[in-house]
């Protein structure tokens, strides 16, 4: 079987002809396989959604229950088929409950990678690579330039500041999903045992992850109730990036502006976003990370998808391994 008879990319998303599914669709289809929960790739009205159940009660705190006609767990590591089509979900190491998908038929095996990062990470299973025929990858910091510091160090520039400026309430920018949290546990990790303040739009996901095991340690809403804008003075307050253009982030003691992303890498951005203490800290593979995985996977062919794609590509072809670009549209590079 050829590769492209087993998954192709068609507007609505990568599709399996002989599963007959798509793989992360951008529009609503009878039948989904969604990687992770992030909305770019996970989108509601669809007929059918398989995914881990992290994934789907992510979907469902995002959308409300009725977010598909009918869900189904795919339980990590164990083989699925859809007609007569192998599948199964694998650790991405991106975000609590993402994955691979794996999908095989007649010796044919490709990975659908999702979006993926390598680095430790305390509140996500780690990437887990797997040998396959096509490995589909994500290319989001798909240039040379891109290379991400240590997060010990980047949480320990945030904590040198707070101490630098205790009469200043510090605001880190963090998507709601996945960044946020491990912002948090970054800071735990680094000893930082005090009261984290968070934004309203963050407290569903955090109280989920905190059921399900992860050890956040103690937040409250970042509200002024408790008294006058100076008693968050001193304070770390987790918000997602819109609030900075917000009233609600005026409210506050002198606010140290922070963005937590792999884009803060880029000045312009720092720039654009008004940031005065950006944070490299990704939830995507970096150039050398990209390049390591599809070395470790063995794939003699790669399909590259949203990101910096024809760097990957070539340097894939100068290593004699096959490579495409995919041209998906409507997957965002700017919520990492």
């Amino acid at each position: 079987m050829r590769a492209s008879d087993l998954l192709l990319p068609m507007p609505q998303g990568l599709y399996c002809p002989p599963g007959d599914f798509y793989i992360d669709p951008v529009v609503p289809v009878a039948s989904a396989l969604v990687t992770h929960a992030h909305s770019d790739h996970a989108r509601s009205g669809h007929g059918a959604v398989l995914a881990t159940t992290e994934t789907l009660d992510v979907m469902a705190l995002r959308y409300g229950g009725n977010f598909t006609g009918r869900r189904q767990i795919a339980n990590l590591g164990k083989e699925i088929f859809i007609n007569g089509v192998r599948v199964t979900f694998v650790p991405a190491g991106h975000v609590l409950g993402s994955a691979q998908i794996v999908v095989e038929k007649d010796g044919m095996r490709i990975v659908a990678s999702g979006d993926y990062k390598r680095r430790r990470d305390a509140t996500c299973l780690p990437f887990e690579p797997v040998k396959c025929d096509v490995f589909i990858t994500e290319a989001t910091f798909g240039l040379p330039v891109f290379r991400h510091p240590d997060d010990g160090q980047e949480i320990g520039r945030l904590l040198h500041s707070v101490a630098q400026f205790p009469e200043r309430t510090h605001l880190v920018g963090a998507y709601a999903l996945g960044k946020a949290q491990r912002v948090i546990s970054l800071l735990r990790q680094a000893g930082y045992d005090k009261t984290i303040y968070i934004h309203g739009a963050l407290e569903k996901i955090s109280s989920y992850y905190q059921q399900q095991g992860i050890d956040l340690g103690v937040l409250a809403p970042a509200t002024l109730e408790k008294g006058n804008r100076n008693d968050f003075a001193g304070e770390i307050i987790i918000c997602t990036p819109s609030a900075f253009s917000d009233r609600w982030a005026r409210r506050f003691a002198d606010p140290v502006t922070c963005f937590a992303s792999g884009w803060m890498q880029i000045r312009q951005r720092i720039k654009q976003r008004g940031v005065e203490l950006p944070l490299i800290l990704s939830d995507h593979s970096d150039w050398d990370e990209l390049t390591e995985t599809i070395i470790e996977t063995g794939a003699s062919e790669v399909w590259v998808t949203h990101g910096r794609e024809e760097a990957l590509v070539r340097w894939c072809e100068l290593r004699q391994i096959a490579a495409r670009p995919l041209h998906l549209v409507g997957y965002e590079d700017e919520a990492e």
